[in-house]
């Protein structure tokens, strides 16, 4: 394909990507030494979100440094069946079908969300083809297929077999549409409430007792009223009853140190099925647990009249009934955390329920080899959060009431009541009396259980014979070199394969672990499509190209740092392909000056000055990218081709022809570099310029090689002095005119530079290197200083309008003066008024300042 006039994204990456996939670019090689990261596997029901962009730029910025540097690399690709998610999708077409997923039975179910995964699922795949990831699509993995099926059951056998999985009745983060949730499947946000304070009866008769509540709708299970034992108020009430409101049920007065005498009333109302801290004190005093609404949030037979109301639908009924009661002493305002489900947004109640769950103890060892290094946190401060939530772990609740997952590979027997775990898909008897009478757990795992087996499930763990992995996958490429992963998913699942997989194959699965932070708009806002502010990835894809959107993530991802995105920053680095789309272009124009471009021998002084900068960058591009500072690299990048290439070198190629096909051959090296980064422009230029050469995709990353500090050196000064000379070719209004001679008075033992490149660039007939101070226009920089005569010129007209402008800024000057030593205004002008006042101050003076050295010199 030949480079049109302009540069258009859509044409440069047009076809390129399944040129590279049909060519197995992605697939591993096979001499060089293991390099293994894990893609965090998409929802099946996902599309590209911007966060997934900046996840898989970072990832395959690495992926294809390490690729061309000669590793042998698995990137290995797949999707996550995401149960909660995909049930819904499902059941959702399904009701507008006018069908309940009980309508047709479990098993007709999981077919039809089968056949919705196998042709609506993973839209997200073709999405990051269009970024340009470069995985190896081969090996690709689905956490429901045949391999991680035998995985995950597997683990679960294991563990239970092991004690570290085990059933019971437990108080769990209940979602009435979802079932039981994991505490971090909870999302705390801070409402504005009410808290109701309810008078309940002394059972003699002799007044009330009133109690504090932000759930009225549970006092129907409320078994105790609980009062500080140090409390004088109550103190002569323990051991007394109170009747229930409504429905006159006794339960007595009861004092506890964990009450907080300051809340409300200082008097709690106890229901330790449905309250967290109450559950704990049911536990350790023996209590009654009366539990007063099903699964699916209705109440119970417990609530008298209320029997059959949804729990949040009955409140306002309950506090009406209360309030008519007499039993309302007052109501207020109260602001307070509501859980509400991560999914489906509905609010969580603590629910006793009989659940499967992982003992907390299964993260011991994995904590033990965090803290002895044997995995690295990026950055290092992730490693204090990973502490200091593993110190307060709970047991994690795995079931989960949905019809889509993982099965939990449990069986009991209707004859015996035995109850055994199995990685047989139906066991035909009970292993204990032989019974044919057996059932499976209805429920399935949650979803991160099969998540984090995936950096060890994939290379072969529990699936050995799995067609898709290479045979001693897990020894040569467990642990994992890298993990690249948002910090949000820490505890969900980082922290989850850490400690799964420690536990099962003694190792930590990853050697590091990069954490990267938020992409937010350019306020610092997170996006959201009620603020109007979401950029889609997709459709800036369309606008920018695929290559400006991954530099752009790069250049602004800073360590521990939050991005912020905008549309200028956007065009920014569009602007910056643009600039090497034209470099290219020059490059392609002087074809008849040069060979192969991969062919040349450096021998040319800006040749050699343009690969010692190369050279340079090299060095700091490789640094960066082996310590994932991905900013620092684009940066080096983006101020090695545009400034010293294309500003400089380009520029200073125009003195020197010989020059031309030797700066070519650096910036094939610069592709090379920027390839992880624009991967389409990079190789559509390089196939361009390089016309027997395959693709920049599977050439050697550059090696860093020895500078040459004295062509560098003589340089640099050559530079300083074109600046130089065209800021004193501005002093006396002649800044894009050719003159006849400058003078350049080096101040300090530095290399000479070669004169042909000044005189060309700073348009000057001849530039004389001396050491005498000479008299006219002249400019100072830090190694040099150049002069102009200025007895050629006519510089009465410019010495003229200099001084009337003078004049003008003059007064303008007093002006903003005047009015800063007024006291009046000082002291009635807002702050930013007198703020904008002081800064045109400061540039105004800036600007007489210029205007005196100016005259000074035609003087």
């Amino acid at each position: 394909m030949s480079l049109g006039n302009n540069y258009n994204p859509k044409n440069i990456e047009s076809g390129l990507y399944e040129e590279w996939e049909k060519a197995d670019f992605f697939k591993s090689n096979k001499g060089g030494k293991p390099f293994t990261i894990m893609m965090p596997p998409p929802n099946v029901t996902g599309s590209l979100h911007i966060g997934h962009a900046l996840n898989h730029t970072l990832q395959d910025i690495i992926v294809r440094y390490k690729r061309m540097d000669g590793y042998d690399v698995l990137w290995q690709p797949g999707l996550d069946h995401a149960g909660i998610a995909t049930q819904n999708i499902v059941e959702k077409r399904l009701l507008a079908e006018g069908v309940k997923k009980e309508d047709i039975g479990r098993e007709e179910f999981i077919l039809k969300t089968w056949d919705w995964k196998n042709q609506s699922g993973g839209a997200i795949i073709s999405q990051l083809r269009r970024l340009g990831t470069s995985p190896d699509w081969s090996r690709e993995r689905f956490t429901m297929d045949d391999g991680l099926r035998r995985a995950v059951k597997q683990a679960f056998v294991r563990l239970y077999d092991e004690g570290l999985i085990v059933q019971g009745d437990y108080m769990v983060n209940w979602c009435t549409h979802d079932g039981a949730l994991s505490d971090i499947e909870v999302e705390h946000e801070e409402v504005e409430g009410a808290l109701y304070h309810i008078r309940y009866p002394l059972s003699d008769g002799d007044g009330a007792i009133v109690v504090a509540t932000t759930r009225p709708e549970t006092f129907f299970g409320d078994v105790a009223v609980m009062t500080h034992p140090c409390d004088e108020r109550y103190k002569h009430l323990v051991g007394k009853s109170v009747k229930l409101p409504l429905i006159n049920r006794e339960i007595g007065v009861i004092a506890d140190d964990c009450v907080d005498m300051s809340f409300g009333s200082g008097a709690v109302k106890v229901t330790p099925a449905h309250d967290q801290n109450d559950y704990e004190v049911g536990k350790r005093r023996g209590l009654e647990f009366i539990t007063i609404f099903d699964e699916a949030g209705m109440l119970n037979e417990m609530c008298g009249e209320f029997e059959g109301l949804e729990r949040l639908q009955a409140r306002p009924k309950i506090v009406e009934a209360l309030r008519q009661g007499g039993f309302i002493e007052k109501i207020e305002k109260h602001t307070h955390q509501v859980g509400r489900c991560y999914r489906c947004h509905n609010i969580v109640e603590p629910y006793i329920s009989k659940q499967w769950f992982v003992k907390k103890e299964i993260a011991v060892e994995a904590i033990k080899r965090v803290n002895d290094g044997e995995t690295k946190f990026i950055p290092s401060q992730w490693k204090n959060n990973f502490d200091a939530w593993m110190s307060e772990l709970r047991d994690w609740c795995i079931s989960r009431q949905l019809w889509w997952g993982h099965r939990i590979p449990v069986f009991y027997c209707s004859e015996c009541r035995n109850k055994w775990a199995t990685i047989e898909d139906d066991p035909p008897r009970c292993p204990r009396c032989h019974s044919l009478g057996i059932v499976q757990d209805p429920d399935v795992l949650d979803t991160w259980f099969s998540s984090g087996l995936w950096a060890i499930g994939t290379l072969g763990w529990g699936n050995e014979n799995d067609k898709k992995v290479e045979p001693n996958d897990l020894s040569n490429r467990s642990p994992n070199d890298l993990l690249i992963t948002g910090f949000d998913i820490l505890f969900f699942w980082v922290a989850r394969m850490l400690m799964m997989g420690v536990r099962l194959t003694g190792k930590t699965p990853f050697r590091e672990v990069y954490l990267h932070a938020l992409v937010r708009d350019e306020n610092g806002r997170k996006m959201s499509k009620s603020k109007g502010n979401v950029i889609d990835p997709i459709e800036t894809i369309e606008l920018y190209g695929a290559d400006t959107l991954r530099f752009t993530l790069a250049a602004l991802c800073a360590q521990g740092r939050d991005i912020r995105l905008s549309r200028k920053i956007l065009e920014t680095y569009k602007h910056f392909a643009n600039k090497i789309y034209n470099a290219a272009k020059y490059l392609l124009l002087k074809r008849d000056l040069y060979a192969e471009l991969d062919e040349i021998t450096i021998e040319t002084e800006l040749g050699r000055y343009m690969n010692s900068r190369l050279n340079a960058a090299i060095a700091e591009i490789r640094g960066d990218l082996d310590g994932y500072r991905f900013n620092d690299a684009a940066v080096a990048l983006y101020r090695f081709i545009w400034t010293e290439f294309c500003d400089w070198g380009v520029e200073l190629s125009k003195a020197d022809e010989r020059s031309v096909g030797e700066i070519g051959a650096v910036f094939i090296e610069a592709l090379k570099l920027l390839s992880p980064f624009m991967p389409f422009l990079s190789d559509r230029l390089y196939r361009a310029l390089c016309k027997k050469s395959t693709s920049v995709t599977v050439a050697p990353f550059p090696k860093v090689a020895k500078r040459d500090l004295e062509i560098e050196e003589s340089f640099n000064v050559a530079i300083e002095a074109i600046a130089s000379i065209r800021r004193a070719k501005a002093l006396i209004d002649q800044a894009n005119k050719p003159i006849e001679k400058a003078y350049v008075r080096l101040y300090k033992n530095v290399a000479l530079p070669p004169t042909r490149f000044i005189e060309k660039l700073a348009r000057a007939n001849k530039v004389e290197i001396t050491d005498k101070k000479q008299s006219g226009a002249s400019d100072i920089s830090e190694n040099l200083e150049t002069t102009i005569l200025i007895e050629n010129f006519d510089l009465s007209s410019l010495i003229i309008r200099l001084r009337a402008q003078k004049e003008k800024i003059i007064k303008e000057r007093d002006k903003l003066q005047g009015l800063l030593n007024n006291v009046d205004f000082i002291a009635n002008a807002p702050l930013q008024t007198r703020e904008k006042n002081r800064a045109a101050l400061a540039e105004v003076v800036k600007i007489l300042e210029e205007l005196d050295a100016r005259l000074k010199a035609l003087s």
